[in-house]
């Protein structure tokens, strides 16, 4: 059966559970989801500092149903996933790890990860998602939440739907903010909040393969790209794009309703909601006359390639795959669903916006050649906006990007 377990009673399958846990011991930063001494098993997930509690909350009702004992083990989000490369060959890592699909590559590539066969639940999940999950033509993981940024409008200052970039800061200008619009920058840049925009032109990152999944094919310098770099220049002589615009600048200029529109994603709606503004989730605007696709983030639930709990984590897994337990985790998090079903039955307008626009979105490179792009590209951007040579500015870095992919 698929992944080697059928879904059936605990009592039945108590004997087989038991034979297959390897007994993981807690640390004092562990906590269990259950104490029950008729345990029939015990898996042990690594989680951040912001999905550990629900990842905590989520186990309860897991144990409570099947008698796997669960144990969540807090991990720093910054080395997270240093510590899973280094300490799973050894045996001392966890079966199963949560984190964001951007670091799969680097995962598959050191051999820590193995292949999670999603079967007939593969349909019940966005495109988006399951093409984050997806590596080399293989699925990883079973994805939870999607995310990505949009454009958020400040409802007092104006109550304009701009479907084009230079219609939005049109709109901005006339509401008399002092920002027509913010999006975050600074001055190392920030490809990730502007690859909406840029994505309009036609210019991607690396080649997508038919299943969704990228190749190491740099297409950065391909089509739209002449046009896409003079859009960077225009903007920053018109200081519609500005590097001085870091994120904190950004946030504080919306919060304060000196901005009419802002590109962020859900957890500054939150924050915007939490200051007492009416905001709406809306699509971001075209500026190269394509369809801007943002780049979207996968929440996903990793298995190691050395766990010896197989039959535990794959009836885990199975748990996640049901609607109940996309729909606890959506509650817990408040982060947009991977799940279509759950995210159509989302009763918040601005969440189904974002689930929206999310679903429609370009999933963020997994690949490990994509830790060669992100400075170079950030940087490049920054110069254009500041003044420099577009055509001659986006070569250099291509050429850089592709020696260093080289290495």
């Amino acid at each position: 059966m698929r992944r080697g377990i059928a879904v059936c009673g605990v009592l039945a399958v108590t004997a087989t559970l038991a034979a297959c846990s390897n007994g993981s011991s807690s640390s004092s930063s562990t906590q269990s989801a259950s104490a029950s001494a008729s345990s029939v098993g015990s898996l042990t997930v690594w989680a951040d500092d912001t999905r550990y509690s629900q990842i905590q909350e989520l186990a309860k009702d897991f144990t409570a149903a099947t008698k796997v004992d669960v144990q969540v083990v807090q991990k720093s989000e910054t080395d997270m996933d240093q510590e899973f490369i280094s300490q799973v060959p050894t045996g001392n890592g966890p079966d199963i790890i949560v984190m964001a699909h951007d670091k799969l590559g680097q995962m598959v590539k050191n051999g820590v990860v193995s292949p999670v066969d999603l079967g007939d639940a593969k349909s019940k999940f966005s495109e988006a998602a399951i093409q984050g999950v997806t590596y080399d033509g293989k699925t990883y993981g079973v994805p939870y939440a999607v995310e990505s940024v949009a454009l958020v409008r400040n409802n007092k200052l104006t109550s304009d739907s701009p479907k084009t970039f230079d219609e939005m800061v049109a709109s901005g200008k006339k509401a008399g903010s002092e920002y027509p619009f913010v999006v975050q920058m600074s001055t190392d840049g920030d490809p990730y909040h502007l690859y909406a925009f840029e994505s309009s032109f036609g210019n991607e990152v690396f080649k997508q393969s038919a299943d969704g999944s990228y190749t190491s094919d740099l297409t950065l310098g391909g089509e739209g790209a002449s046009e896409f770099t003079q859009w960077l220049k225009e903007q920053g002589a018109a200081k519609t794009l500005n590097p001085n615009i870091t994120a904190d600048v950004a946030k504080d200029a919306f919060l304060k309703g000196n901005a009419a529109y802002m590109v962020t994603g859900p957890w500054n709606v939150t924050a915007a909601k939490e200051a007492g503004l009416d905001v709406s989730v809306l699509p971001i605007p075209s500026a190269g006359g394509k369809e801007a696709k943002p780049f979207v983030g996968v929440q996903m639930f990793y298995q190691s390639s050395k766990t010896q709990n197989q039959v535990l984590v794959s009836k885990f897994f199975q748990y996640l795959e049901t609607k109940e337990a996309q729909s606890k985790l959506q509650q817990l998090g408040g982060r947009v669903p991977a799940m279509t079903e759950v995210a159509d039955s989302l009763t918040d307008e601005n969440l189904k916006q974002f689930a929206s626009i999310a679903g429609k979105g370009l999933p963020m490179p997994a690949i490990p050649a994509m830790g060669s792009v992100w400075d170079y590209w950030g940087k490049t951007e920054v110069a254009i906006v500041n003044g420099a040579d577009p055509a001659s500015s986006w070569e250099t870095m291509v050429n850089n990007i592709k020696t260093s992919m080289n290495k």
